[in-house]
């Protein structure tokens, strides 16, 4: 059976293409052997469930321990109900071993208990039955909440001085967030959490990293040994650089060229294939992405994200707190300064947030669209400003961040003339005060040969208390314009020094401090 690149569950190698998992983990092997108890976090769909079932695996078939991979999710239901959440994680532990273990090693009948002591009992009983030391793997460990999640962590934090003897040997917890977040699982309370961690006996916590370009493309590589079908250096170049590795991302870019898209065998993937792939992953929303973009109504998640689109600094009182979600979610890099974790999940998230707005453009796109082919660019930002001006205040109003309303609202309506036959390439981020905006249009010369056609906009806003931003914008419209070479460019300034009504746009030509033409909208 040939392999595939798999965007959905664990991988298997005998169908998958996968990464190696020992490579990506590659401190368990030293901590298990010390008797670590620690954390391996990570975002969804980045490969934890594959590594850890691999690694149990392979520890079990090596003779020297009797490791068990299991998931907590169906102890997710019980929320505080102590006693079935701590029934639901041993309901789990037994079947994950009569599933993968031999008989010798899987656990003896579990004894009875008090709710409080169910876990410790279950796994002080199967320690002392079983030849070999045990190791476990409790995946999914955040998806419990309430007392049942917090339960789990006191009764491992209370077997851990009667180790290995009369408790696990090491025992791994993974999940979304590191064990200092597990205040969020237990309702967001930390008080709930008591005075000292339920798991300060963690020896290291571990986030389990992205996919580095050398193992991307060592992914990519295998599906051109099995079909003779390479990838170009251009094209994997391209994959990393739209993906940062995420690993799902990378896989169903390669899904969508090789299953979707229907690239012949012998044709080398370019990267217009990857471009056209990542076009028609942002249309089609696959469940990875709609399940993450799901969580942007949400106030912990809004708090980073819409700061990010507008362009301003970071501040609150529960910034941490919610860096570190949103960071657990993958939404964000895990390092400074906070901005969007890959190019692809740029561009879905204002997509996605300014959904409404562009299902409110009526204008067609063909009529934008020039005898020669060229995108007509003047008009498009005339009948714009008209839209603005009749239609911005109620537009305002259907863009779920507020404060990005604006920016929102003029990339809808840019998203909506030119998708299909262009692109728009977005930089935003914490601290920019703008939003910059290339427009890519592609088109033919008259001869026959493809060319080009790119516009570039930078836009601002102008809030109460601020000067206005004219003269700083043309200085930063100078170094983009510079950045990609073009000699000409648009500011949009929206005016927001009275939310409750919208200035009359009108447009000026001016030129940058470099001599760059400008065309200046007001709205």
């Amino acid at each position: 059976m040939s392999r595939r690149f798999n965007t959905a569950g664990p991988c298997e190698a005998e169908r998958d293409y996968l990464v190696p998992p020992a490579a990506r983990f590659p401190e368990a092997r030293r901590l298990i052997d010390q008797q670590g108890y620690f954390v391996l976090h990570a975002p969804r769909q980045t490969g934890k469930t594959t590594t850890l079932r691999a690694l149990a695996a392979a520890l079990t078939a090596e003779g020297r321990y009797a490791a068990l991979h299991f998931t907590c999710e169906e102890a997710s239901v019980t929320r505080d109900d102590y006693g079935a959440g701590m029934r639901a994680v041993l309901h789990a532990l037994r079947n994950a071993a009569e599933n993968s273990l031999p008989p010798e090693l899987q656990p003896p009948p579990f004894p009875d208990a008090p709710d409080s002591q169910l876990l410790h009992a279950a796994l002080r009983a199967w320690t002392h039955a079983c030849p070999r030391p045990l190791v476990l793997f409790f995946d999914e460990i955040d998806s419990m909440v309430g007392d049942t999640v917090i339960g789990v962590l006191r009764q491992l934090r209370a077997g851990f001085t009667e180790r290995p003897q009369h408790f696990p040997w090491s025992v791994i917890l993974c999940g979304l967030r590191d064990i200092r977040d597990y205040k969020l699982a237990a309702g967001g309370n930390p008080p709930r959490l008591g005075s000292s961690s339920p798991f300060n006996i963690k020896v290291e916590s571990t986030r389990l990293a992205d996919f580095s370009f050398a193992e991307m493309s060592g992914l990519y590589a295998q599906h051109t040994a099995d079909t003779g079908q390479p990838f170009t250096e251009a094209a994997i170049a391209r994959a990393f650089e739209l993906t940062a590795g995420q690993p799902w991302l990378v896989n169903a870019l390669a899904r969508e060229i090789v299953e979707k898209m229907g690239v012949p065998t012998p044709e080398s993937i370019t990267i217009d294939h990857v471009d056209r792939a990542k076009e028609r992953l942002i249309r089609a929303r696959a469940t990875h992405l709609d399940s993450l973009l799901a969580r942007l109504t949400e106030p912990r998640v809004r708090r980073i994200i819409e700061p990010l689109i507008v362009g301003d600094v970071l501040y609150g009182d529960e910034l941490d707190d919610d860096i570190a979600y949103v960071r657990a979610l993958g939404l964000i890099a895990i390092d400074n300064p906070v901005r969007v974790a890959n190019p692809i999940y740029r561009e879905i998230i204002v997509r996605v947030l300014a959904g409404a707005a562009e299902g409110s453009v009526t204008a067609e796109p063909h009529s934008f669209v020039l005898p020669d082919g060229r995108l007509a660019w003047k008009k498009l930002l005339r009948e714009f400003a008209g839209f603005w001006a009749e239609h911005g205040l109620s537009l305002q109003a259907s863009v779920p961040y507020h404060e990005a309303a604006p920016q929102l609202v003029l990339m809808a309506w840019l998203q909506r003339l030119v998708n299909g036959g262009g692109q728009i390439d977005r930089e935003y981020g914490v601290g920019r005060g703008r939003v910059d905006l290339l427009v890519r249009w592609p088109y033919h010369l008259a001869d026959g040969t493809k060319a080009v056609q790119r516009r570039a906009l930078e836009v601002k806003v102008w809030r109460p208390g601020q000067v206005d931003p004219r003269k700083r914008g043309l200085e930063q419209l100078d170094g983009y314009l510079g950045q990609l070479r073009l000699a000409r460019g648009v500011l949009v300034i929206f005016d927001r020094r009275k939310p409750d009504r919208i200035v009359q746009p009108r447009f000026e030509d001016t030129k940058t401090p470099k001599g760059r033409a400008v065309r200046l909208l007001r709205a």
